[in-house]
């Protein structure tokens, strides 16, 4: 940290991305990317056409594409945001709407600590429950923003869309933002209740279910008034937020639902197979609705598995100290990649 740093942001701790190694091919379950390729629609969608025009800005108001994801949920243009990746869209939210503080879980993305640190933002983090379930009586009236990943990261579970109604009604003077990154492994997803809350957002994402985690492009759908606040902030800051090759390929994704919902199944079903295999190796695995497992073995250490495992070409993410500690991470992959895991696994144990 250079002598010129801002003092303001002397405390902060930047938030640690998954590995992305160079120079060794891996069997990569530790970012929860999706094992599959983009549909075809979007392969074609990027062409040299549209490089061409990389010279020119992109759309500013990235109309096309709210236009297409407004068909795709029942919604106006007027009630979505797009913006650079999901990340963006969150980190717009706590400046929005972090004034009287935020509250979230002890476990959940780790981003939301960063949002807080960075923009100076009272915190209440709220422990989850014993199991790693997210309690809903602990986000009613909460004197303040709230913000849940349903699914959980990184434990994958869920709570109803009847809780996080109740949690909206209970906190009719702050905004609710849900955080569904996930959501297409088998969550239910909360925007219909976006047309009777007024103070709920929800955040999407093409990088996980669709296959453009290297594209970056994130979405929000809530109320005109709410969208309004997160334009402001991005007029602010980045009006060319999204570029133009990333812009067709979502508009693309969006119009190729069929291809992401068999990719989707297929992941589902091998989460299912890597979680029966994983118990009966004897792993604690929390319930996922996710592309990814959460596993911890009574008799190996979580850090010493992670480092094994990475040792013999396999990725997982682990998170150091607390609660989680002995956890691991394990995105699901394709049949085979998970089948590898299993076994490299088994003979480490």
């Amino acid at each position: 940290m250079s002598v010129f740093f801002n003092s303001y942001y002397k405390d902060l701790v930047p938030y640690t991305p998954g590995e992305q190694p160079q120079g060794r091919e891996y069997i990569k379950l530790n970012t929860n990317e999706s094992p599959f390729p983009p549909a075809p629609a979007v392969i074609e969608a990027v062409n040299a056409k549209e490089a061409e025009l990389l010279r020119l800005y992109s759309d500013p108001t990235l109309m096309p594409l709210k236009k297409a994801l407004a068909e795709r949920y029942d919604v106006s243009p007027e009630n979505v945001f797009v913006c650079n990746g999901s990340d963006e869209a969150l980190n717009f939210g706590f400046m929005s709407w972090g004034e009287d503080g935020i509250r979230f879980a002890d476990i959940t993305y780790g981003f939301y600590k960063v949002f807080t640190a960075l923009h100076h933002i009272r915190e209440e983090i709220i422990p989850l429950a014993e199991d790693f379930s997210i309690r809903p009586e602990d986000y009613m009236d909460a004197g303040c923003a709230v913000i849940i990943a349903n699914p959980n990261a990184p434990t994958g579970q869920t709570i109803s869309l009847a809780d996080i109604a109740a949690i909206c009604e209970s906190n009719r003077e702050h905004a609710v933002m849900i955080d569904e990154a996930y959501v297409d492994f088998g969550g239910q997803s909360a925007i219909p209740l976006t047309k009777k809350y007024k103070n709920l957002l929800v955040v999407q994402t093409f990088s996980k279910s669709r296959s453009l985690a290297g594209a970056r492009v994130g979405y929000a759908i809530g109320d005109e008034a709410l969208i309004a606040d997160l334009e402001t902030i991005k007029y602010s800051t980045n009006p060319y937020n999204v570029n133009r090759i990333s812009m067709a390929a979502a508009i693309a994704a969006v119009k190729s639902a069929d291809y992401y919902r068999k990719n989707c199944r297929t992941i589902m079903k091998n989460r299912e197979y890597t979680t029966e295999e994983l118990r009966k190796l004897g792993f604690t695995c929390a319930d996922s609705s996710a592309n990814f497992v959460f596993a911890a073995h009574p008799e190996k250490d979580g850090g010493e598995l992670y480092r094994q495992l990475k040792e013999n070409g396999i990725l997982v993410r682990h998170f150091e100290g607390g609660r989680i500690g002995q956890y691991n991470r394990i995105t699901i992959g394709t049949a085979e990649q998970m089948e590898t895991f299993i076994s490299t696994v088994s003979r480490l144990l």
